[in-house]
């Protein structure tokens, strides 16, 4: 993967402009990068937005009513992001999914948490 950076001299804004809307199969097909390898490098280091569909998110969405989302590319088919979802939105998203997946890793604690009340529309 280093290399791959390096021959655009880690110029990550000429690298998302080289490859535009190829940049996740792009990362996808470098050796040891996953689905949430790549989703995270769009999000962190490339600065566009993606949905992080990690175990916080996947827990998360669970606990909410989705149903038959145990893997990243189930969850990650079923969010759609606004169109007006931009980097920082991203960011900030997934991180507030991993704080509040920290705290809440059990059905239970997430049944006390203030989002207990709450279920999410067509969740199947």
């Amino acid at each position: 993967m280093l290399h791959w950076f390096s021959v655009d001299h880690n110029d990550f804004t000429k690298m998302a402009a080289k490859y535009g809307p190829k940049l996740r199969s792009a990362l996808l097909a470098l050796p040891g990068v996953g689905e949430e390898t790549a989703d995270s490098l769009l999000v962190y280091v490339f600065d566009q937005p993606a949905f992080i569909a990690d175990k916080y998110a996947r827990n998360l969405f669970s606990f909410l009513g989705y149903r038959r989302i145990d893997t990243y590319a189930k969850l990650k088919r079923r969010i759609k992001l606004p169109a007006n979802f931009d980097d920082r939105d991203a960011q900030e998203f997934h991180g507030l999914i991993d704080e509040f997946g920290k705290q809440c890793k059990t059905r239970e604690q997430f049944q006390k948490s203030f989002l207990a009340s709450f279920s999410l529309k067509n969740s199947d």
